[in-house]
This record gives structure tokens, sequence and C-alpha cells, in this order.
């Protein structure tokens, strides 16, 4: 018995391949280089797997190919997940492509903050310990007209950080067609339930009377919350008191009036053809006395929610638990600053990426795409629709000019964009694989017309 155990056990040791000893490999000269732009412990955890993994195959290798394969591994290892891409699809604020792209000075400013200390919580003039809130509100209160205003890190933090700070534990008026339903499962009743808030539906999904308020109102109350339809319309039959109305039946109880308006348009999109947002000037002006709206959709800047409102209602939305929680760091707060001294000065059409866009001339769009035409000696230009998106004017469209490839498998095509080195995200319509000119930034052309050229010769 013993005997042929023993034999079992050499047949084993016969059969395994013989593979390399990690400190064997690390002295290949080809390692080398590995090592010093990954790391040791990075480099010997990969030799590891790759021998692991031949050696549980009962496969032999070289060195060489072992090496191969490291250097493969590693670089998958490092590879960021989180990269640009090139917006062909015409969508300008899309939800899944990061929405707005910052402007130049945004972008400066938050460069410096990223580079150097600063004084994030550090008063200059007494020496002292100060407030990050301090650094945004100046700006955006001369901006917005608000007595207050406070900065976290997007719009459904500020939504849960004004319930829980305003109304937990007390009745909170909803519209039930505003009882919205956002990108990646955002709930207002949801919310409103981690809030603490007690919900109150009034009204029908498609009409609302200003008597729905009053009666409502003759319980006890601790807010009015109107939340912007964001990314949906009710059409036909349908009645919507106006916000100044809803205000003043709210007061008239003293009930303070919530504003989500989600969207954060500072400029009137009337003025360019589209349909009118709601601005975040005009709801104040209305009578709101809370507003929050996201930083990164029509405002054109950095991931942030922003507060604006009566100074007795901030000042208890800066003191609660969760404003620390939510707050935001030195680079949102640069950026928000950044892009907000635009509108203040007069230049957001000019500086801010997202109005650049919405305001682009037709004709300069047409040129573009006939441009694109004329240097891949192939496509066919065709009128379409450019989309705002981003939850801001839902079914909203601009004209614009599209280039439009034929290619034989537009789906596949359509994948080899996105494995470039910048991913290009075109659509495909009729199978037509197209691109709108308009949301692909001035500086990204070249590249796109260089890998459609590639991919179209290699496809030829």
């Amino acid at each position: 018995m013993k005997k042929q155990r023993s034999i079992r056990m050499k047949t084993t040791m016969i059969n395994r391949p013989h593979l390399p000893s990690i400190d064997q490999l690390l002295q290949n000269e080809q390692v080398q280089p590995m090592l010093e732009k990954f790391g040791h412990d990075l480099v010997v955890s990969a030799l590891r797997q790759v021998v692991k993994g031949l050696r549980q195959s009962q496969r032999i290798a070289s060195d060489q190919v072992i090496i191969e394969g490291t250097d493969v591994l590693l670089n998958q290892w490092s590879a960021p997940t989180l990269l640009p891409v090139i917006n062909a699809s015409g969508i300008l604020l899309h939800t899944n492509l990061g929405r707005a792209p910052l402007s130049e000075k945004a972008f400066s400013a938050m460069q410096d903050m990223a580079v150097s200390y600063n004084n994030l919580e550090f008063d200059l003039d007494s020496g002292r310990r100060g407030s990050r809130a301090l650094h945004a509100e100046q700006i955006i209160t001369r901006l917005t007209g608000a007595e207050s205003a406070y900065v976290v890190n997007n719009n459904a933090a500020a939504v849960l950080l004004v319930l829980s700070a305003l109304a937990n534990r007390k009745r909170v008026l909803v519209s039930r067609s505003q009882m919205v339903e956002i990108g990646g499962g955002f709930r207002v009743p949801d919310v409103m339930r981690q809030s603490g808030a007690k919900l109150v539906e009034i009204g029908t999904t498609n009409r609302l009377h200003l008597y729905d308020y009053e009666n409502a109102l003759q319980e006890a109350a601790g807010m009015v919350l109107c939340a912007h339809h964001s990314n949906f319309k009710i059409v036909g039959f349908t009645k919507e008191p106006a916000l100044r109305d809803i205000c003043t039946v709210a007061h008239a109880k003293d009930i303070p009036v919530f504003h989500d308006l989600g969207s954060g348009a500072l400029l009137d999109t009337a003025t360019f053809g589209l349909a009118h947002e709601p601005t975040v000037q005009e709801s104040l002006q209305a009578g709101v006395d809370v507003l929050s709206f996201s930083g990164d959709k029509l405002m054109g800047g950095p991931q942030a929610g922003i507060i604006v409102g009566r100074k007795a209602l901030l000042d208890k939305i800066k003191k609660h638990p969760l404003a620390r929680a939510l707050r935001p760091d030195k680079l949102c707060l640069a950026g928000v600053t950044a892009t907000l001294l635009s509108y203040l000065t007069g230049k957001a059409t000019h500086e801010i990426p997202i109005w650049q866009m919405i305001s682009l001339p037709l004709d300069e769009i047409h040129q573009t795409a006939l441009k694109w035409k004329q240097t891949l000696g192939q496509g066919e230009i065709i009128p379409g629709k450019s989309m705002v998106g981003g939850g801001s004017l839902p079914e909203e469209s601009m004209p614009t000019t599209l280039f439009a490839l034929h290619v034989s498998k537009p789906d596949r095509f359509m994948q080899s964009l996105r494995q470039q080195r910048i991913p290009i995200i075109a659509r495909i319509e009729a199978d037509q694989v197209l691109f709108d000119p308009r949301t692909v930034l001035p500086h990204q052309e070249s590249y796109l017309l260089e890998t459609l050229q590639k991919l179209l010769q290699s496809n030829a």
C-alpha cells in the first residue's frame, strides 16, 4: 500500500510542468522596466498569478511567455476605468457621459486648488479656523438675489438635507404629478421618507389646483415641496397653478415653500430658441423660501447641489449634522465659483461649453459636418436634431446638421469606436452611424477624424 502511494506521488511530480521561480523571473532584464513602472510588490503579484494559471492548466511556458503575460496583466490592473470620451451623440447633457464639460476657467481654478494648499477652512484675516461655506456663498447670492446659499455634493443630497433640516417628522405637501423618478433610481418619495418627512400627496397626476393646497393646509404642515418634472412632460388635459400663487397660499399659513428646480438654469433658454426652462432667479422672485439645483446640468459646472433662499432657513440647514456629511471638497467649490463668475460677468455663453453648444449657429455646425465629409472623402450630410438631455427640457430639440456614415455592420463599427484610446460615442439611425458636430469639443475634432479615417480604411 505504501509503495503504491509512493509511485503515484512520483508520477504526479514528473507530470507537473517545470516553471521558473518568481525570484528567477525577477532577475530577467525584461522585468526591470516593469519594476520601475509598477513597483516590486505589484510585479510579484502579477508574476505569481500568471505562473499559478500556467501551473493549474498543466502548461509549460517559456520565460518570455510568462513575462509577456505579466506585462498584459499589469497594464490591465493599472488601466483607469474612468476615461475621457468624445461625445458625438448630439445629447448635450448626457448623464452617462458626465453631463456638462467644464469651462477652461473652471478647470484652471480646480487645478490651482488641487496642486497646492489653500484656505478652505482658514480665515486669512484672523489666522483662525474659517468656514468652507463662505467661499461660494457671496457670488451665488449676488448672482441669484438670494439671502443665503450653501453648496453640497449633488442636488439629491441637497433635497435630502433641506427636508431633513426643515421638515423632519412634519407633513410635506407634494403634487402627484411631481412624484418623479429620475436617472439612477432617484425617487422623490424615497428621499422624503429617508429624511423623516411625512409625504402628503395632493391633486391628481395631470391636474393640480390651488384649492388642493388650501385644503391640505387646513392641517398643520411643515413644508410645501414643488419638484421640477425633470425628464418628462405631462401634456393634454393638464393644469398646474403658478409657483407665485402656491407661495401666496403657503405663506398665508406661514408654511415655507421648497422648490427642487433640478436643472439649474441661470439663463433664459427661450432666447436660444428652446422652450422656457424655469430659472433660479424666477423661482426666488416668485416667493420660494428655499431652492435647490444642480451644478452640472444647465449651470455647466462641476457636480454639486446648490441651496439658496432665506437666511433663517439656510442657517438651520448649515447646522444640520448631514451638512457635514454632504459637504463639497475644495475642487468642487473652486469649480462652482469659477463657473458662476462667468455668469456674473456676462460671459457664460462664450466661456461655458454647454452654452457655447446651445448658442452655436446652425451654419457653423453645417460647415463643420461638410469639412468632415471632405476630409474623409465619404459620408453624407443630413439634417437632424440635438437634444439638451440631463433631465432638462424634456423632448426639446435643436436643429443640427449630422455627418452620416454608411457602413456594412453599424453595431460592430460603433463597438470599434468605443474601443479606441479615446472612446467615441455616436448613435445609429436607419442603419447609419451618425455624428453630431454640436457636441464634439473643438480640441477633440482632429482625433475624431484621424480615428474615423483609420477605421474606415481597415473596413474597406
